[in-house]
């Protein structure tokens, strides 16, 4: 059931946009380390990364996503425990993050938009070079990508017992790995 081409082909069915493109696969690479981390499924993991906002493009109300999503992943048959997870990650959903695949979904999704947002400001544009440091400086100014809930980062990290520079530098290893599909690979500097 689990087959990437698939969920792939699925996420550019609902999703036009390039940039939740990106951060879908942004969330993929990410879950991917933390599987590896915990011991998970790299499959599960992933697919469920790289279609956590499948549906947000065609509903974005808090009303319909991630339900909507949800609803038709459950009709093409995929696993309960990746469903329970996407809807987990929506916090006004109230669904219970109780598997290490929920809480590592949403350890990382907020922050994963974060990285990709304090990268576009950096002159070089490249992810592997953004420290930690930089995260944290970022977070602190409200107005900087104001939409990116902070709250959500810091008790994703909090329900996994993860130091906050360690896990800011963990994804972003995980974006390097994939930065040139997520487009955070650099500019050349004259």
């Amino acid at each position: 059931m689990l087959n990437r081409e698939t969920a792939w082909k699925l996420l550019c069915e609902y999703t036009k946009s390039e940039s939740l493109r990106k951060h879908g696969l942004g969330v993929e690479a990410a879950m991917r380390a933390m599987a590896e981390k915990y011991g998970g499924d790299p499959e599960l993991w992933g697919i469920t990364g790289l279609l956590h906002d499948f549906d947000y493009e065609k509903y974005p109300t808090a009303e319909n996503h991630p339900a909507q999503g949800v609803a038709i992943l459950n009709k093409l048959g995929y696993p309960e425990e990746m469903l329970t997870a996407i809807m987990g990650h929506a916090e006004h959903t109230g669904v219970a993050r109780e598997t290490l695949l929920a809480k590592s979904l949403f350890a990382v999704d907020e922050l994963v938009g974060f990285i990709f947002a304090v990268t576009y400001v950096r002159p070089s544009k490249a992810v592997r070079e953004v420290p930690p440091r930089s995260v944290r400086k970022k977070l602190k100014q409200k107005s900087f990508a104001a939409s990116v809930n902070r709250n959500d980062i810091a008790n994703g990290m909090l329900a996994l017992d993860l130091e906050a520079n360690e896990h800011y530098q963990f994804v972003i290893n995980a974006l390097a790995g994939v930065a040139e599909d997520i487009g955070l690979a650099g500019v050349v500097q004259e």
